[in-house]
């Protein structure tokens, strides 16, 4: 990301008189562009604090519900170049928590799928501040070929190799407010930003419709400017409802087909098989994930 910066030069006196005439264009300058921690302009830098989140991670921000045992399945197409891929994503909320940056979140199991087979199985952590806004702190996405694990390389957890937590839903969404840092993590290139573009919108899915629909657009700066958005669609209540496209070489739109609660035997037997996948992280990941406590189940108790 290019940063605004200044050129000095010596060339006596006289340089000094240009700079002198030159302060106001280059103070009102400076104040249009976004500082070097404004990573998705304006208004943007990440303000964190650990102490703002209590002990036992609790998430019921109303657009993005975390409840352990609830289980989302949205299913859909993508398209581009090569063709159209069916593809669905199973999201589990799992009874497990695990310490990252100081803070105790909880974590989320997404197995998603392309072709009916296993493309990435994924750990994610969240965790709610005190003003209730929703962070994300890592994740641990593990890719698959053919049904063979091919590894980890997009894993980043907050604190670690300059990784930033960010927010995945704000307490209060407005539309006409600043973008806003979902998470990022310089190492592995990952840079996500949410911006509030519509409210109070009627959607329908498979599972229902929806009315008070939140839209956020999301995008990555460092990608090329025809790279495209994401557009997510989250009802009150419910959480994530729909996933369209704006652009860009690839076409992924995506409706909730299903809401499941889980049994508590059913619960266990998802935690049992995220703590697997907490386990292997720490050999696969050894540089980054292996440097987080493991993960532990709280629920179903």
């Amino acid at each position: 990301m290019a940063l605004p910066g200044k050129l000095f030069t010596a060339y006596g006196s006289a340089v000094l008189l240009v700079l002198a005439t030159l302060t106001v264009t280059t103070a009102a300058t400076a104040t249009a562009a976004p500082g070097p921690k404004e990573l998705c302009g304006p208004g943007s830098e990440i303000d964190f604090d650990p102490w703002e989140f209590p002990a036992a991670p609790r998430i019921n921000n109303k657009w993005f519900p975390l409840k352990p045992g609830m289980q989302y399945t949205t299913d859909g197409t993508v398209t581009s170049a090569e063709g159209t891929s069916a593809h669905k994503v199973v999201h589990t909320v799992t009874g497990l928590t695990k310490v990252i940056d100081g803070v105790n979140t909880l974590v989320m199991w997404d197995r998603d799928y392309s072709d009916g087979e296993l493309a990435e199985s994924e750990l994610a952590f969240f965790a709610q501040s005190e003003d209730d806004d929703v962070w994300l702190f890592g994740e641990y996405p593990e890719e698959y070929e053919n049904g063979a694990f091919v590894g980890a390389p997009s894993t980043f957890m907050s604190g670690i190799a300059k990784a930033q937590a960010g927010i995945a839903m704000q307490a209060h969404p407005r539309t006409g407010t600043p973008a806003y840092v979902q998470a990022y993590a310089p190492k592995v290139d990952f840079l996500d930003c949410g911006d509030v573009i519509k409210k109070n919108q009627h959607v329908c899915v498979p599972t229902g419709c929806y009315d008070d629909v939140l839209v956020i657009d999301e995008y990555n700066p460092l990608d090329p400017p025809d790279a495209g958005h994401q557009r997510k669609f989250y009802s009150a209540g419910t959480g994530l409802v729909q996933v369209t496209a704006v652009g860009g070489d690839q076409q992924e739109t995506m409706d909730l087909v299903k809401i499941r609660k889980l049994s508590d035997s059913q619960l266990r037997k998802v935690n049992e098989q995220a703590l697997e996948l907490d386990k292997r992280a720490y050999e696969v990941s050894k540089d980054v994930y292996a440097k987080t406590p493991p993960a532990v189940e709280v629920a179903p108790r």
